[in-house]
Order: structure tokens, then C-alpha cells, then sequence
């Protein structure tokens, strides 16, 4: 007879980088958050995970989460420009497909809620696109930062808008280097 045991456990840690807060989780040997913890959906994004995950979590760093960090201060010292660690994206059908076509997003570049929609194939569903983009639980290993509006502008990001221009122009200056 099993006594309060779970099977499936998220290991979680806070990470502190000079954007932010992140909640960095791993589960089955992949990365399946990095989260702004100030984010308005981090809460949301963290109960979503635990059930679609039938797991709960456990605060420790393992061998994946540490990998993370150190791709991450790479990344965030313009050294890396992709990432290797394995991904478990997580979500509905639609939002895992969005999710996997940001991906495909070259670093550096950016991209609208309107040609995110195109390239998987709703040319009319940029609002449903820019949902899913919302709420994606691994930002910055699935760049979400890279899209904006049709105009150019700067639309929501769960890091904020100041933190998504800081990651786009740390992304620009390492391609000139």
C-alpha cells in the first residue's frame, strides 16, 4: 500500500538572473518551465503543469535543472544562441503546436502574432495564437519574447515589456559581436 508517495514528482528551483525571477522545473529528465515568477499567469501556468503532469513538486535542483541554468547564464551573457537541454512542452494540441513553431523562430529575429498564425496554418487566429503565446511555461528556451505586433510594437510578455525589449536587443548586440 502506497503512503502519500507520487510517482510523478516536478523538481522545481528558483533562478535569478539580471531579468528576473524564473521558476525553473524539470520532470522525466526534460525542462518543462522556466516561469516568470512576478508573471500574472505564473500561478496558473504552475497548476496547469502539476495537472497535466499528474505530478506535484518537490523544490530541489537536479542534473537537468542545473544544465538549464547554465545554458540560461550563457544565454543571457550573449555567449548561446540556441539551447540543448530536452523540452517537455506541455499544453493543448493547438497550444503545443504554437509552441513548437515558436522554435523556429531565429534568434535574433522577430516575427507577428499574424505570421505566427499563418505558419501553422490558421491565418486567422493571431488572437488564439498570441493566447497560447501567453502562456507558454518555458520562456526564453521557446522565444516567445521574439514576437511582436504587426506594427512592430512591443505586445504583452509575462517577464515584462521592458524585460522582452532587454532580451531582443541582447539577441541583436551578440549577432553583431
Amino acid at each position: 500500500m502506497k503512503i502519500n508517495t507520487f510517482d510523478n514528482i516536478i523538481h522545481t528551483t528558483r533562478y535569478q538572473c539580471i531579468y528576473g525571477e524564473l521558476t525553473l522545473a524539470s520532470f522525466n529528465g526534460c525542462l518543462c518551465m522556466c516561469d516568470w515568477k512576478s508573471g500574472k499567469r505564473h500561478e496558473y501556468n504552475m497548476a496547469t503543469l502539476k495537472k497535466l503532469l499528474h505530478a506535484d513538486t518537490y523544490e530541489c535542483t537536479d542534473s537537468v535543472i542545473s544544465a538549464a541554468i547554465t545554458e540560461l547564464n550563457e544565454y543571457v551573457q550573449g555567449e548561446r544562441q540556441s539551447f540543448d537541454i530536452p523540452l517537455h512542452i506541455t499544453g493543448t494540441e493547438f497550444q503545443q503546436r504554437v509552441r513548437y513553431e515558436l522554435t523556429n523562430i531565429p534568434y535574433g529575429s522577430t516575427i507577428s502574432y499574424s505570421e505566427l498564425a499563418d505558419r501553422i496554418g490558421i491565418p486567422q487566429g493571431f488572437r488564439s495564437v498570441a493566447s497560447a503565446v501567453a502562456s507558454n511555461p518555458l520562456s526564453i528556451f521557446i522565444p516567445c519574447h521574439r514576437v511582436i505586433g504587426a506594427d512592430g510594437s512591443l505586445k504583452g510578455y509575462a517577464g515584462g515589456l521592458y524585460n522582452k525589449q532587454a532580451l531582443l536587443n541582447l539577441e541583436m548586440a551578440a549577432l553583431i559581436k
